[in-house]
């Protein structure tokens, strides 16, 4: 099913999500280097719908001329000159060091680029929490929105990372809105735990971490195989008896390779939209890509809005 078809019946998960972030407070948004239609076209849209409240950081002329080109209305956004993509980057975390903004969007710099300014010892937005992505997707055939972290930043994550991005995804779900207690599938390739395949053994001590309570505010369940993660008939066929399987709304994948894969295959065979966020570091960091949709570009503002306004109050309630 494609976005225009969605759009023109009943309104996707994007559409209540885009509502919900347009019933708050446009976002203070630094935005690193908007060189390109793409980039601009996405926050001229946020702006315009009341989602975000930009400052542009990169070079002015640049900018200026991007917009001119291709019709975007940039006059009422304040623009902060930088002389290339690399001092785009750092100037956009001094400018949310000075509480300029409230949250970071990448433009059309490269992901690199923009990650080395965030993730410096010194200087950058690093917590004491391990720095992850979330994709958001809106994947026609599947009930629930659905998150698959991580698939863009943490290579081969270890488990003390992994508790981490489980708890960054629980926290983004739980405060932005989409509802409480989130369901928490740990995939690996099998529902089994074995020594041949050591995900499954990090999925089980995941598990008893959430027991101890080293990880809140989900229901967890792991080692699971994507399909009885996500079918509630193959759960029931391998005798799988728990609240997340068939059902789960957060995937935590093995690695950033079979992450990426996922979302890819959801993206492209399942015709789900697609939005990313960064979690972890001091604001919510939103990367879109060129192959976004408009739509997809403004959910992930959207979801990355809802996440900041959560940090001065409750954000609403998405409905199912």
């Amino acid at each position: 099913m494609s976005a225009e078809t969605r759009q023109a019946g009943t309104p996707s998960k994007y559409d209540r999500l885009i509502a919900a972030a347009k019933a708050v407070p446009p976002v203070p948004t630094i935005v690193v280097h908007p060189c390109d239609e793409t980039s601009l076209r996405g926050v001229v849209d946020s702006a315009a719908a009341g989602i975000i409240r930009p400052v542009l950081v990169g070079p002015e002329a640049k900018i200026r001329s991007a917009a001119s080109r291709f019709g975007l209305d940039i006059s009422g956004f304040e623009i902060v000159d930088a002389a290339h993509s690399e001092e785009a980057a750092a100037k956009g975390v001094e400018l949310i060091h000075a509480a300029k903004g409230e949250m970071l969007m990448k433009g059309s710099l490269h992901t690199d680029e923009l990650m080395r300014s965030v993730t410096a010892k010194v200087g950058g937005l690093r917590t004491a929490r391990r720095i992850s992505h979330v994709f958001v997707m809106d994947v026609p055939a599947y009930a629930e929105t659905l998150f698959v972290t991580d698939a863009a930043i943490n290579i081969f994550p270890d488990l003390d990372a992994k508790r981490d991005i489980i708890q960054n995804a629980i926290d983004l779900y739980t405060q932005a809105g989409f509802g409480k207690l989130p369901r928490v599938a740990i995939l690996s390739a099998v529902e089994t735990v074995t020594s041949k395949i050591p995900s499954t053994i990090e999925a089980a001590a995941l598990c008893k971490m959430a027991d101890r309570g080293q990880i809140t505010g989900g229901m967890l369940d792991g080692p699971l195989a994507f399909d009885n993660a996500i079918d509630v008939e193959a759960a029931r066929i391998k005798g799988i008896k728990s609240e997340v399987a068939g059902r789960a709304q957060i995937l935590l994948v093995p690695d950033l390779e079979a992450g990426n894969m996922l979302a890819k295959n959801l993206a492209y065979f399942a015709k789900a939209d697609s939005a990313g966020i960064v979690l972890g570091a001091r604001v919510p960091v939103v990367l879109t890509s060129r192959a976004d949709s408009a739509r997809a570009r403004m959910a992930s503002c959207a979801v990355a809005a809802l996440y900041a306004h959560a940090r001065r109050q409750h954000a609403p309630t998405i409905a199912a």
